[in-house]
């Protein structure tokens, strides 16, 4: 190591017929200092004589008191007086002051380094005497040795940059990050490395480092050599330098591939893996924005809800692949339509809604118009053509409603009424469509004679063994079709019948209703069907229930086994009355199961008192168990928990592919919802799924 400074020196320092009060001043500067201190003339040859050697130099050197006076070469061994006379030789030929480093064995077990400078002094214009300060840097040099090394192997960028942001060093990990060589590095302006729009913000970051303040910031692109764009997370210190702030250490770390990370499981988590399209977080964050927006702006906008028909039946009968290739092109149709800015979102399965932001109520009607004839074309599977029809419900904001979940509500209630009255058609809303009846006491007036005028319809929903695709059981839902005014939402009526206790003769209706139609799928050679009977927490209360549920299972021959009993967790607050009842139920042999679990009070508790047999996982949980972490955490708690106690575990309200997947993986053993199919007809049950 060999460093030169040029030093000018008008006064001789030291002599050796120095006065009294020198000598004195010499002594006490020479003697007190922590360095090794030599002082050497300079004699023809030339050779180096010591006139003064520092207690601490004799010591270092092996000398004593008596060598002063001395040659070099007469008291030290040889090999190391012919190795300093090189660098005392050096001084007079350079005139310049040499810098030199030496580890030296100061005893058996320990090398030290030492650095060594040495000055001449001038006299009359030629150098008498030779200063040399030996100094033991060997704690300094491995603290520098070690911070170098930290900067070095360091596997994020560090610049040191000047007051002027430019930079002074760079460590490799940034020559390899920005593609710059070292030479192309210093002296080059930081800003120049990064993209304009973050060029203000570094800005303020490294101003306010300047002052004193570290500085964190996420928000940083830096351009490469190549023009390549690099998202970083940027972090600068203050160099600091006997109180002052001398320039900025900035370090960088290299984000981009979490950054692409990052950016890919967005667009994963808001859009639909098998089309592209927009999925269902992505309806209900756009949906909120768009209601904000137009509120601002007082103005309208339509929702379109479209459901393929006979969907089940194509994807059944060509298979789940020719099923996936039918939603592909029409997701690719309904991106055609000639309507400017509007947003296509698949909710799953054969599910499709439109936004179509500043749409008032005669448009809306035009661009139906235009989404039915997007399907007048076939579509080509396969080099056959097939020919479907899409129905189409619609809801306009903000006349029916002003809310994202009554909107979607709303249009999927539309839907269902052109779904029941014909299919492939649209209708928009009504009011009438969830609030039949201007008020409860005519509503009242028409379910207490709903029963002799044979208005309610029983419809199934399949629930699928997700092993092997088997559909053996069904949950049997109550419909109300009133001659006046349509169909009537359960969750209009359902309230109504308990509050009235009209619940109890409407209860032995389905109870009839649903054992009928078993015997009459038994007869067709459907034996082993097992269908679950919803039981509301005042029929639990009924103690004629397991008498009625007897008679009818006598009537139409059937065993216990193949009902279903399904009750809520609210249905068991009123814990003593509603074992009993279940007990009972359980000793006909029916078989029990809990909806909507996991969302009451007690379930660990009811679950070790109760007779149950089946735990149905509410729709909640299963909803968003792709997306949120402790949904799906407390849907693998429920399946295990199940399994541990020896009950049978369905899923429902199951949308996606995803979740099915989800639900395989975490040992499930059957699910229902519209993925499968829609709650049908006895008849569509017969056609399209017992026959396959």
């Amino acid at each position: 190591m060999k460093q030169t400074n040029r030093i000018h020196t008008k006064k001789e320092l030291v002599h050796p017929e120095s006065t009294h009060e020198e000598k004195m001043l010499r002594d006490i500067f020479l003697h007190q200092i922590s360095d090794m201190v030599f002082i050497m003339k300079v004699e023809p040859g030339p050779k180096f004589r010591y006139v003064f050697v520092n207690q601490k130099g004799l010591d270092h050197a092996n000398l004593k008191e008596e060598h002063i006076g001395c040659l070099m070469e007469e008291v030290l061994p040889e090999e190391t007086a012919a190795h300093l006379n090189i660098y005392y030789q050096q001084v007079l030929e350079t005139n310049e002051t040499v810098i030199f480093t030496d580890y030296i064995q100061v005893n058996e077990n320990e090398n030290r380094m030492f650095e060594s400078r040495l000055t001449g002094i001038n006299d009359q214009n030629a150098i008498s005497y030779i200063v040399g300060i030996t100094r033991d840097v060997t704690d300094l040099i491995e603290t520098r040795q070690k911070y170098q090394s930290l900067v070095d192997h360091n596997m994020d960028t560090i610049f040191s940059v000047n007051k002027n942001g430019r930079i002074v060093s760079a460590n490799p990990a940034s020559m390899k990050m920005i593609g710059y060589t070292e030479e192309e590095l210093i002296n080059r302006s930081i800003y120049e490395l990064i993209d304009k729009s973050g060029v203000r913000e570094i800005f303020r970051v490294m101003s306010n480092t300047l002052s004193g303040e570290p500085q964190e910031t996420n928000d940083c692109t830096f351009i490469n050599k190549y023009g390549v764009k690099l998202y970083a997370q940027l972090k600068t210190v203050p160099i600091e330098i006997n109180g002052e702030i001398q320039g900025i250490y900035v370090i960088i770390r290299d984000t981009t591939e979490q950054w692409r990370t990052n950016e890919k499981m967005n667009y994963m988590a808001m859009h639909d893996h098998l089309t592209g399209l927009w999925n269902r977080p992505a309806l209900l964050e756009h949906l909120q924005a768009e209601i904000t927006k137009s509120m601002i702006k007082e103005q309208e906008f339509a929702i379109f809800y479209i459901d393929l028909d006979r969907f089940k039946y194509f994807n059944d009968t060509l298979g789940h692949q020719a099923g996936d290739e039918l939603l592909k092109q029409t997701s690719d149709r309904l991106l055609t339509l000639n309507v400017p800015y509007y947003r296509v979102y698949r909710l799953g399965g054969d599910e499709f809604v439109i936004i179509m932001p500043r749409t008032k109520k005669k448009e809306a009607d035009r661009v139906a118009g235009n989404i039915l004839a997007l399907f007048h074309e076939p579509f080509n599977i396969y080099d056959q053509d097939y020919y479907l029809t899409p129905s189409i419900g619609i809801s306009l904001f903000p006349e029916d409603g002003i809310d994202a979940e009554s909107l979607i509500k709303n249009a999927d209630s539309a839907l269902i009424q052109v779904k029941e009255k014909g299919k492939g058609h649209y209708r928009f809303y009504r009011t009438e469509m969830s609030e039949a009846f201007p008020n409860y006491i005519l509503m009242e007036s028409h379910l207490r004679k709903a029963i002799e005028k044979n208005e309610f319809i029983m419809h199934y929903q399949p629930q699928v063994n997700l092993l092997d695709g088997n559909i053996k059981s069904f949950e049997a839902l109550i419909r109300w079709n009133n001659r006046i005014f349509g169909f009537v939402s359960p969750a209009q009526f359902i309230p109504l019948a308990e509050e009235t206790g009209l619940i109890i003769s409407i209860g032995e209706w389905v109870i009839n209703t649903v054992c009928e139609q078993l015997s009459i799928w038994r007869k067709k050679g459907f034996e082993d069907i097992r269908v679950a009977i919803n039981i509301s927490p005042k029929q639990l209360l009924d103690p004629n229930l397991p008498s009625a549920i007897k008679k009818a299972l006598l009537f139409y021959n059937l065993p216990p086994s193949s009902i279903e009993i399904e009750v809520t967790e609210g249905a068991m607050e009123d814990t003593k009355n509603a074992l009993t009842m279940l007990k009972r139920l359980k000793d006909i042999g029916l078989v029990i199961s809990v909806d909507d679990f996991g969302t009451g009070y007690s379930s660990l508790n009811y679950l070790k008192k109760f007779p149950i047999d089946i735990i149905k996982i509410d729709q909640s949980f299963v909803k968003e168990i792709q997306v949120n972490e402790k949904d799906a955490a407390i849907t693998k708690t429920i399946i295990n928990l199940a399994h541990n106690l020896g009950m049978e575990v369905i899923a429902e309200g199951v949308e996606e592919s995803d979740q099915v997947q989800f639900l395989i993986s975490a040992q499930c053993l059957k699910a229902q919802g519209f993925y499968f199919s829609r709650p049908v007809s006895a008849d569509e049950i017969e056609k399209n799924v017992l026959c396959v």
